[in-house]
């Protein structure tokens, strides 16, 4: 088992969101599920060493999804996962999410509710981009996807960023090869290497 060095994740129980209607890739219907995953009653923290195998537990994972749109049409954040980013399991994939664990050091008004978790996206966004203009943040979808190791441990909570320019860099080695690039060419010669998650978004971007 790696060494997480005591890190603790926010995590709810598999057979919650069972309950809530299991489902594969992308589903829209935010409401149906968010009020009840963020729910203090329903979520807490656990040693992320054991939710990494534990198939029972959830982690949920906020992947926001940056793009600028400007006269030269719609353009999406991509980026190459380095090798000194947490999970060795996606290495040098791309991927267009940004997002990561939701942390003790996140907690807010003493529960684990929607401000702790927002609270926790916007640190992940600072910790990794530097973004030089103004930016919108949607909730936009849900994603699951148990078809393999990764997948079957997280949850992603899907958040759409508009950004007000394209002055965005990368803020930690873990993020390689930032760049722009259109739907078009993420469904081309990128989609190969695209990261599960990512291909899933990609596939259905136009939904959410």
């Amino acid at each position: 088992m790696k060494d997480y060095k005591g890190e603790e994740i926010l995590v709810v129980k598999r057979e919650l969101f069972d309950s809530l209607g299991d489902f594969q890739g992308i589903n829209t219907e935010v409401e149906n599920y968010l009020a009840d995953l963020l729910h203090p009653s329903n979520n807490f923290y656990m040693a992320r060493g054991p939710a990494e195998e534990d198939p029972t537990h959830k982690q949920i994972i906020p992947y926001c999804i940056f793009r600028v749109k400007d006269e030269s049409g719609t353009r999406y954040l991509h980026y190459t996962r380095g090798k000194s980013g947490g999970e060795s399991r996606l290495h040098a994939q791309v991927s267009i999410g940004i997002g990561g664990h939701i942390n003790p050091v996140d907690q807010r008004e003493g529960h684990l509710g929607l401000d702790t978790y927002m609270a926790g996206v916007e640190r992940e966004i600072d910790e990794e981009l530097k973004i030089g203009g103004n930016y919108s943040n949607k909730i936009v979808a849900l994603l699951n996807d148990d078809s393999n190791s990764v997948g079957k441990v997280h949850l992603g909570i899907v958040h759409m960023i508009d950004l007000e320019n394209d002055d965005v860099a990368a803020n930690e080695d873990a993020i390689a090869n930032l760049d722009f690039t259109t739907l078009k060419e993420l469904r081309g010669d990128l989609y190969d290497r695209l990261e599960t998650w990512t291909r899933n978004c990609v596939d259905t971007i136009e939904s959410l």
